[in-house]
Parts: C-alpha cells; structure tokens; sequence
C-alpha cells in the first residue's frame, strides 16, 4: 500500500474521529433559543433584550414595571427564597462583593442597581421583605435602599423574564434544580454578560457595569462551564465532568496531529522536490 494511500486513511479516521468526539460535546448555537420551562441550565442570549416590559411586585408590596427599574447597568440575581443551599451563598456573596464595589468608587443607586428575583411563583412580597431585611444591614451604611430591590411575581410572569435571559429552571417537589449566575444588563434591558461560579471578582463586575453601561457585550466563561461542568441536581451544585474534559482533551489532540501531519507532509514535499 502506497505512503500516500496511507495517509488518506489516516486523514479518514482523523475526520472521524474528530467528529464523534465533537458530537459529543456541547456547542454554542449561533442564535440560541431560551430553554424550554423544565429544564435546568443557561443558554446565554448575548446581545438580546430581557422581558422588561413586564410588572413584577417589590419587597414594598407595590407593583413596578421592570423597565422602571432597569434604567443604568443592572445585576440580576435569579433565587427561590425558601432554596436551602445554591441561593444563599449567591447572595452572600453578592452582599459582599457589594462592599467591596463600593471601595471601588462604584456608587450604588447611580452607576448600577441589583435586582434579586425570585422565580418560585408561591413567594410573596413579605418573603421578599424578610430576606432583604437579612443581607441589607450587612451592607454599607450609606447603600441606598432603592440600589438593591427584591422582586416575586406570578407564574406566567417568570417564566416570560426567565426564558428571555435564558434562565432554565426545574421544580422537583417542594424545591428546584437551576443554575447558579448572575445577569448584567444595560439600561434599557440588553443582556450584556453573565458571570459565573461561587465567587465574583469585584474588578471584573465593576468591568461587566462599564460595559453595560455602553451596551457592550462583554465575554463571558459559559461555554466552558457547561462543557467542564454539570449541574449535580441531589448536591445542588456544579461538579466537574470529567467525560466532557477528556473529550476536549481529545479533541485539542486530535487537531494537533492533523496539523503537525500536514506540516509533515508539506515537509517532505518540499525535500522530494528539491
């Protein structure tokens, strides 16, 4: 069997292999679609406006249109107020992390607000009351009370605001399997970021605000997240998927043979003909 022969089956398998690993890893659509209602996860929608157009109800009890509240860069936090595990080290961390902005000459109420909303249709405006009651002391003195608004609404409501950020949640009895993230948008509603993990760098959200703040779409870490990671529904948390890294690794590898053949065969080539 001829060297050249030879090389057409490898580049073969090579192609084939490339593919198979590929399939079976997860890739960014280039218009993604929300999640549909039932299913855990972030489909990020970069570029696309939030449903702000729609009337939630405060920790005031007053009904107040989203768009009202979204006019500078806004911190979305997406709980359920009775969650037992992922939502409360989110908002201790956004508690904190928030302190740490305000050092950073970020005045809260003027260069940015923070909205935590709830998407268990059964809290209610006094849930939301008592939970902001827990973190707001926690924050600087001087934080405005109107930077930080908790938000409840009904069914049909968050389901149109979380399918538009791309937010998927499911309810498995009395509590919910959902991701853990945060949602920058711009004034007006633009999705311009999402930031993920258990810890938020203040320079990077302070970054997130500017960017929002000129409706720039900032680049986030999600892709790899759902290719490294997936969401372990009895632990409530993130785990690290270790079948989804060796099929990266494989795939990385992979290209890296097909290129160094080509190079060798443009190598010697090159000899052949000199």
């Amino acid at each position: 069997m001829s060297l050249k022969l030879h090389r057409l089956r490898a580049f073969a398998c090579l192609a084939l292999a490339l593919a198979l690993a590929t399939a079976s890893v997860p890739t960014a659509a280039k218009d993604p679609l929300p999640p549909p209602t039932g299913v855990a996860g972030i489909e990020e929608q970069l570029g696309r406006n939030a449903a702000v157009d729609l009337v939630m109800v405060d920790e005031h009890g007053d009904s107040v249109r989203l768009e009202s509240l979204v006019d500078r860069p806004t911190i979305v936090a997406l709980v359920y107020y009775t969650c037992p595990s992922v939502c409360r080290p989110l908002l201790d961390e956004i508690t904190d992390v928030l302190g740490k902005l305000y050092q950073l000459q970020m005045k809260p109420g003027v260069d940015y607000r923070v909205l935590t909303v709830s998407f268990d249709e059964h809290d209610r405006p006094e849930d939301s009351a008592r939970l902001k009651g827990e973190y707001a002391p926690r924050l600087p003195t001087s934080f405005p009370d109107t930077a930080w608004t908790f938000l409840t609404s009904d069914a049909e409501t968050i389901a149109r605001f979380t399918q538009s950020v791309g937010f998927g949640f499911k309810r498995v009895g009395e509590e919910f399997v959902h991701p853990s993230a945060l949602v920058v948008l711009s004034p007006g509603g633009k999705i311009t970021r999402y930031l993920y993990g258990a810890e938020y760098l203040p320079l990077e959200l302070k970054m997130a605000i500017y960017e929002a703040s000129e409706g720039r779409v900032g680049p986030t870490i999600a892709r790899m997240l759902r290719i490294c990671y997936s969401y372990d529904p009895e632990g409530r948390k993130y785990v690290l998927n270790v079948t989804r890294i060796v099929g990266a690794g494989m795939i990385l590898t992979l290209v890296g043979f097909a290129l160094y053949l080509a190079a060798a065969s443009r190598r010697r080539a090159k000899e052949m003909g000199t």
